[in-house]
């Protein structure tokens, strides 16, 4: 299984490894030999947590080196006029009369809580590559789909609350 990035998750995701290896790194193990200083390890909370710690940063290390190893580079560019990775985009729900808001993001950078959707997802590969005013149908499953349509893209991006998830 790969994970479509793009050039700025890659950029992100290297940013996180970097910090991760200089800093987090440093004082994980800084933590470790104070912990281990205060004697019997056999009941020594601090210094269990500590290696908690230290090995929860090299497991996150380990995964976003292999993230970058086996990730499919995709655009982010797109036409003018279509939605594509990074464009936020007011989606009129027909059968709820409701107008939400989302933008489109890599799976990496999925979150519903912010309404960030990702390509993979229903609604994500529904309207990528298509137009304002277009009406799409979203498929759940083989049996239930429903349709939308496309009120407005935003092409303007902001990267400022853009994090690649933490497992």
């Amino acid at each position: 299984m790969y994970n479509e990035l793009t050039e700025n998750d890659i950029k992100k995701i290297k940013e996180e490894i970097e910090y991760r290896k200089l800093v987090v790194r440093k004082e994980a193990i800084e933590a470790v030999k104070e912990a281990r200083a205060h004697g019997d390890l056999s009941e020594n909370f601090e210094y269990h947590a500590a290696k908690k710690d230290k090995n929860r940063n090299e497991s996150r290390i380990r995964y976003l080196e292999r993230m970058i190893k086996t990730a499919r580079i995709v655009s982010d560019t797109s036409k003018d006029d279509e939605v594509g990775i990074n464009n936020t985009v007011d989606i009129y729900f027909i059968d709820d009369d409701e107008t939400e808001t989302y933008k489109l993001v890599t799976t990496v950078r999925g979150s519903s809580i912010h309404n960030m959707i990702s390509t993979e997802s229903p609604i994500g590969k529904a309207i990528l590559g298509h137009k304002e005013g277009d009406t799409v149908t979203v498929k759940v499953n083989d049996t239930y789909s429903y349709d939308i349509v496309i009120k407005r893209i935003d092409k303007t991006s902001t990267d400022a609350d853009d994090k690649i998830r933490s497992y």
